[in-house]
């Protein structure tokens, strides 16, 4: 059957605009078994950390803020339109909590919340460089074998049998050490921990430093292998079909042959301490190893092309120097101090106007960023201090040590103007 003409060009034209376009769907969070650049930065302009929201303990010394019923961080979630919760559950070594026979039960429990109060977040799992013998208490289970087309065996995870053969970086952590990914036995321990994210609700994955796990795979060919098999089992298993990958990314990115590993970037903030401003601190692009204006440029693992990846920036935390309060050159310290344990001993008026400062120039200096917004993290303060989970919520009742700052990062969010 021949169509007139009049007809034939409008139709054509029509196919043409349908497909060379870039339709918006109607709900800006949707995505199935792979993600747009629009809907993957709606995500990134609404994330937030929430150390171990998932969990009922930290790693850290002093875990007396971890809200076990969670009910305010859930109230915190919703009024700020949070949509992205990062490092909302993870492990630093004590790797046998894995096996207590509740450990997995307030996780389960308080992701059928947050779903259910907003079906479109996504909530984040980490898994970090770093195991420690403790592992060898961890059962393997039989379907992480049968993911690789093994024999099923019946024993537990060999904390050796992770490590690097040359012994790079073998007890890096004192008594713990960074997996070495082109070892067998550090892929079955990731993926027995990636699936075990997956099965609970988990829809985004933070490989924690992977040119470290990497050392022995400087080209990205064994991580590459290994993330085809993750993103498998995630098509099969996850809520969505899609899981979202990120990293910390030094070199600018984790590409192989043009194409990402990761669907994002992520780095901390490196703010620069003001030297003749006590305390005070600046961003700058190209100061220490930031990213601003350094992620690679790749097809991405949902196929669409791009001139530099969209990333995160987070407020990091790892520590206090041996030199609290001293404005250091080209450092990583900020007066002493981590990113994040140097802005929760801030004036909370100065915290204020910093988050919103931070939040313009990473926009402003780079459209490829968001600022990642720092809700709970632990914060190292030293001087014979303990370390502390924080929490940014509104002061009351069910968070009385609460640091005041959710209002603020809803406003923020609220006055964003388009770039």
């Amino acid at each position: 059957m021949k169509l007139k003409a009049g007809i034939f060009i409008p139709l054509c034209l029509l196919f043409l605009t349908t497909m060379c376009s870039s339709p918006k769907t109607a709900n800006k969070y949707e995505f199935k078994d792979s993600i747009s650049r629009e809907v993957l930065e709606n995500y990134l302009s609404r994330a937030i950390t929430m150390t171990e929201f998932l969990t009922d303990s930290v790693y850290c010394i002093d875990s007396r803020n971890m809200n076990p019923d969670k009910t305010d961080d859930i109230r915190l979630i919703k009024n700020i339109g949070a949509k992205f919760i990062g490092r909302a559950i993870y492990r630093w070594n004590h790797e046998t909590d894995l096996m207590k026979p509740d450990f997995w039960d307030t996780p389960k429990r308080v992701v059928k919340a947050v779903h259910e109060a907003d079906p479109d977040i996504i909530l984040q799992a980490a898994i970090f460089e770093t195991i420690s013998p403790k592992a060898d208490s961890v059962k393997i289970p039989a379907w992480v074998f049968k993911e690789f087309g093994m024999e099923v065996e019946e024993r537990n995870f060999r904390y050796d049998s992770m490590l690097n053969l040359n012994g790079k970086l073998v007890n890096h952590w004192g008594v713990a050490s960074v997996p070495d990914i082109t070892r067998i036995e550090t892929q079955l321990w990731y993926m027995y921990l990636f699936g075990s994210y997956i099965d609970i609700g988990i829809e985004a994955i933070h490989w924690g430093q992977i040119a470290l796990i990497g050392m022995e795979d400087p080209e990205f060919i064994v991580w590459r292998q290994f993330m085809q098999k993750t993103r498998e089992y995630a098509k099969k298993h996850a809520r969505r079909g899609y899981v979202l990958y990120d990293a910390h990314t030094p070199g600018g990115g984790m590409v192989v042959d043009g194409v990402s590993l990761l669907d994002f970037n992520s780095f901390p903030l490196r703010p620069k301490a003001i030297a003749d401003k006590p305390q005070q601190a600046e961003l700058k692009v190209g100061y220490v190893d930031a990213l601003y204006k350094r992620s690679k440029g790749c097809i991405t693992p949902s196929g669409w092309s791009c001139e530099s990846l969209p990333y995160l920036v987070e407020f990091d935390n790892f520590g206090a120097s041996d030199h609290p309060d001293v404005p250091e050159e080209n450092s990583h310290w900020i007066w002493g101090y981590d990113e994040f344990t140097w802005f929760t001993l801030q004036p909370q008026e100065y915290q204020k106007k910093w988050l919103k400062y931070a939040d313009d120039w990473v926009r402003a200096n780079d459209p490829n960023g968001h600022l990642q917004m720092p809700v709970a993290r632990v914060a190292s303060p030293g001087k014979g201090r303990p370390s502390e989970r924080l929490r940014l919520n509104t002061k009351s009742e069910l968070c009385p040590e609460g640091l005041g700052m959710e209002e603020t990062i809803k406003e923020i969010w609220a006055n964003q103007k388009p770039l």
